[in-house]
């Protein structure tokens, strides 16, 4: 499983990796004056960067959460919830 941290980089890179083949493929597609080619490239750039941010790679599962045995958390109480004080309004001073 990807953490919480791998998960913020696969989304920093997807963004990053997707406006960069962006810029690139409109550069190109506008140069060469082929929308054609600036979709291809754009769709090149999409693959790659499914291929990179989807999969679980090592490297997005370098923090691991250490989660509580359950039979530790059963010796310790869980938290009560306090009563919400009721805000009253103040008046508007005028």
């Amino acid at each position: 499983m990807m953490d919480w941290q791998g998960q913020k980089l696969a989304e920093q890179l997807m963004q990053i990796l997707l406006l960069a083949f962006a810029a690139v493929s409109f550069g190109t597609g506008y140069a060469l004056g082929s929308f054609q080619m600036m979709m291809l490239i754009y769709a090149g750039g999409v693959f790659l960067t499914t291929l990179v941010t989807v999969p679980n790679w090592p490297f997005f599962n370098r923090h691991p959460l250490k989660w509580l045995d359950p039979s530790v958390a059963e010796k310790h109480p869980k938290p009560q919830q306090q009563q919400a004080m009721s805000l009253k309004k103040k008046p508007a001073k005028k």
